[in-house]
């Protein structure tokens, strides 16, 4: 197999910490200091898959909206997969979730999503949990960018979903 390229996009609200994951699964990096991202930032990450072929994510690092809705469209388009991302540590970002993940499904029927937790260093897991069940959030991953936990699973995981 050739080198082939999916576009992964990372979306959410402001301040989630879309920039952190994207900086600690491309160059293994955690910074303290905030910059929110103003536009997009694209960066390219090669994996080599279990049987030797290469795959190329290129990275779509989007500035916070509060609505999926509200992003730029733009953006968007020619996503493989999306990353919604939202803070643990903050229930307004995860709180209305459901409605932004219909809209994505509905808008992009046939690209999948991602919904990531961040920020699991910062919350009692065992909280969060239920406050998630509570409010009937589904999620594929609970992580932290800070620590690297479970970011390169979840790199991995869609990289293997877009090759099969």
């Amino acid at each position: 197999m050739t080198n082939q390229s999916k576009k992964i996009t990372l979306i959410g609200p402001f301040g989630v910490g879309k920039t952190s994951l994207f900086k600690r699964f491309v160059d293994n990096t955690f910074s303290e200091d905030y910059k929110s991202t103003l536009g997009v930032q694209i960066q390219k990450k090669v994996i080599t898959m279990n049987d030797g072929s290469q795959l190329s994510l290129i990275l779509w690092d989007t500035e916070g909206t509060i609505k999926v809705s509200e992003g730029r469209s733009s953006y968007l388009l020619g996503t493989h997969c999306f990353v919604y991302v939202f803070d643990l540590s903050r229930i307004e970002t995860y709180e209305n979730i459901n409605t932004q993940i219909k809209y994505l499904k509905e808008k992009f029927p046939n690209t999948p999503v991602k919904i990531l937790g961040n920020k699991l260093d910062a919350v009692n897991i065992k909280n969060v949990e239920v406050t998630l069940k509570d409010l009937q959030v589904e999620y594929d991953f609970l992580a932290s960018a800070k620590t690297g936990d479970k970011v390169d699973e979840l790199f991995l995981e869609i990289a293997v979903d877009l090759v099969n």
